[in-house]
C-alpha cells in the first residue's frame, strides 16, 4: 500500500474517533426543544450530551429535556456564538472529559447565528468534528411575517438540513410559497417537511460535512438589542380563564414558555405568535418567561399577578 494511501486511512480513522457535534438552530419558537425531545426518544440508549443556550434569565428548556442517558451543560445570560464563545469551548471540553458522550447536540438561542460556533468547533476544539447544522423554520411564522430578518436568513444560509416545521398550521399553497422562499436562500440543504418533529431523526446525523466559514465574515445580531425577556414566578395557583384572557391581549410578545400551576394541575406552557398550548407535567410552582420586542414589563407582571388565586 502506498504511503499516501496509509496517511489518508489514518486521517479517516482519526476523524472517525472524534466526537460528532451537531448544531440545532432556528428562530424563537420554531420547535427546537420539541426536536431535541424527539431525538432523545429516537436514540434511546445512546449517550448524548446536550449543550443548551437560552435568551432570558431562566433556563426553562433545560428543565424539560431530560432522559436516562442525557447529560446537560447550561450556558445562560447571552448568545453562545458571541459573548460566550470562550465559555462554549470550555463547556464542550468539560463534557468530553466528564461525560465522554457518543454525540453532542448544541441548541443555540433563537437569536443566534451559527457561523461563530462553526469556527470555534473546527479551529479550536480538535477533539470534536462538526457533523452538521440543523435549522428549524416555523412555516406558520414565515407565512404571517414573510421577512426573515438578518438572523433568520443566516440561520437558513448556514444549514445542512432545513426542517420546515409546523406545516399542519398552513395550507398546501402557503407551504409551497415558504419552501420556495427558503430555497432562494439555500438550495443545497436537505429539506424535511415536519409537524411537531414527527419523523425519524436518524436522517439528521452522520453528515460529516466540511463547512467553509471565514473569520472575516461580519457576525452581528441586528435584532438582539431589541429583544427583551420578562420572568414571572409564583407559588400561588393561577386562574386559567383569567390567564387565557391575558394571553389574548398580549402585545409585542412572540414567544413565551414555562411551567404553570392551575387549580386542576400543573402544565408545560408554550406560546408562539398568539397560539398556545398546555401539556400536563408535574411541577411545584409557576415559572414563566415572555420574550419579545419593546415589552411593557411592569404591565405584564401586574396582569399576571391579577391571575393569581
Amino acid at each position: 500500500m502506498k504511503q499516501s494511501q496509509i496517511q489518508v486511512q489514518k486521517q479517516a480513522q482519526m476523524e472517525k474517533a472524534k466526537t460528532p457535534i451537531s448544531i440545532i438552530t432556528g428562530y424563537l419558537g420554531a420547535g427546537k426543544t420539541t426536536l431535541l425531545k424527539k431525538i432523545i426518544h429516537d436514540f434511546a440508549g445512546k449517550r448524548i450530551a446536550i449543550l443548551m443556550n437560552e435568551f432570558g434569565e431562566v433556563a426553562i428548556d433545560s428543565k424539560i429535556v431530560k432522559g436516562k442517558n442525557i447529560e446537560m451543560a447550561e450556558l445562560l445570560g447571552g448568545c453562545v456564538c458571541c459573548s460566550l464563545t470562550g465559555e462554549f469551548e470550555a463547556a464542550v471540553r468539560e463534557i468530553l472529559d466528564k461525560i465522554k458522550p457518543e454525540m453532542i447536540l448544541v441548541e443555540t438561542t433563537g437569536v443566534a447565528e451559527p457561523d461563530a460556533i462553526i469556527i470555534e468547533v473546527e479551529e479550536n476544539i480538535p477533539e470534536v468534528r462538526l457533523d452538521g447544522i440543523i435549522t428549524l423554520v416555523d412555516c406558520d411564522a414565515v407565512t404571517k411575517f414573510p421577512s426573515l430578518g438578518h438572523t433568520g436568513k443566516i440561520q437558513v444560509e448556514m444549514a445542512d438540513i432545513l426542517i420546515l416545521n409546523k406545516v399542519d398550521l398552513i395550507s398546501k399553497k402557503q407551504f409551497e410559497h415558504v419552501e420556495s422562499k427558503i430555497k432562494e436562500i439555500n438550495r443545497n440543504a436537505l429539506i424535511v417537511k415536519s409537524e411537531r418533529a414527527n419523523f425519524h431523526t436518524g436522517i439528521l446525523f452522520g453528515l460529516g460535512i466540511e463547512h467553509m466559514t471565514s473569520k472575516s465574515q461580519v457576525h452581528e445580531h441586528y435584532e438582539l438589542a431589541e429583544i427583551q425577556s420578562v420572568v414571572f414566578e409564583t407559588s400561588k395557583k393561577i386562574h386559567k380563564v383569567k390567564f387565557e384572557n391575558f394571553l389574548t391581549n398580549l402585545e409585542s410578545v412572540y414567544r413565551a414558555k414555562g411551567f404553570i400551576n392551575f387549580e386542576n394541575g400543573s402544565f408545560i406552557f408554550n406560546y408562539v405568535l398568539g397560539r398556545y398550548e398546555f401539556e400536563k407535567l408535574k411541577h411545584e410552582k409557576t415559572l414563566l418567561v415572555f420574550i419579545g420586542k419593546n415589552l411593557k414589563k411592569e404591565e405584564i407582571l401586574n396582569k399576571l399577578k391579577e391571575c393569581e388565586i
